[in-house]
């Protein structure tokens, strides 16, 4: 990487950071004001808030502001083409259930990734995953590294006493019984299991060493934009198998335990 694109990460990640800081004081603010449900999404169980789209709104009037002409995909708002070559992809509340359930483990994800909103196609630039309740921001550039706070992230390179796995299930009750027997084939690896109910989230834990690895199926671009460039960075392997799938599996660990995960995935799909 030529250090001019690396010196342009670096600047996206500022800017990545700034926004997410201010996205997550509204939504802060919001939860403590109260949760109003919007709407349901892909089922009754998959709730949209108030608070999701007023903070996309934010994100998305800032990002105008600050770069125009870069291209957007949000999940509440839809998608902006690019004419920057830049496009930025955005998770408002990462975590809405637990959101509106007054759980903690919610966090606001963006990224900035060169090309377009096609994860199968784009290279991550910049990301940022802040935790307001937790007080937490995580951020990364592709060069640069992945941090929280002023601390250098490392992904964990062994698990002697088996890894420590997070997970989560899509919201569609049909699929929950194919989600319980991956878990089955997962666990002859695992020290034990932790479903948070929020991917960038998890993926900044794997990042910071916190988790050893993570796999879900069924997460969308913005869901793992920002969080797959800080394990990425952090030392980590992320990939998605299945792609051509409705459910593509999204794997994310260290080298080692990454190339076990896939090896035992790789045979459910």
């Amino acid at each position: 990487m030529t250090t001019a694109v690396t010196a342009d990460a670096e600047q996206l990640r500022h800017l990545a950071a700034d926004i997410a800081r201010e996205a997550g004081d509204l939504a802060l603010r919001r939860r403590t004001a109260g949760v109003l449900l919007a709407a349901t999404k892909t089922t009754l169980a998959d709730i949209v808030t108030e608070a999701d789209r007023d903070v996309e709104d934010l994100i998305r009037t800032r990002l105008s502001a600050e770069r125009p002409g870069d291209g957007f995909l949000g999940e509440e708002s839809g998608a902006a083409e690019t004419s920057t070559g830049i496009t930025w992809v955005v998770d408002p509340i990462d975590g809405t259930v637990n959101y509106a359930y007054g759980i903690p483990a919610y966090n606001v994800s963006i990224a900035a990734v060169q090309g377009s909103a096609d994860p199968d196609t784009w290279v991550g630039l910049a990301g940022a995953v802040h935790a307001p309740v937790l007080g937490e921001l995580f951020t990364a550039s592709r060069g640069g590294g992945a941090w929280l706070g002023a601390q250098r992230l490392a992904v964990t390179a062994t698990n002697p006493a088996g890894a420590l796995l997070a997970t989560g299930f899509g919201y569609d009750p049909s699929t929950h019984d194919g989600d319980l027997a991956t878990i089955r084939q997962v666990m002859p690896l695992a020290r034990d299991l932790r479903r948070m109910g929020a991917a960038a989230l998890d993926l900044a834990y794997v990042a910071a060493g916190r988790l050893d690895g993570y796999f879900e199926r069924g997460l969308k671009p913005w869901d793992f934009a920002a969080g797959a460039l800080l394990v990425a960075e952090a030392g980590g392997v992320v990939t998605r198998l299945d792609t051509a799938s409705a459910r593509p599996m999204l794997i994310a660990a260290g080298a080692d335990l990454h190339a076990r995960l896939s090896a035992v995935l790789d045979d459910q799909i």
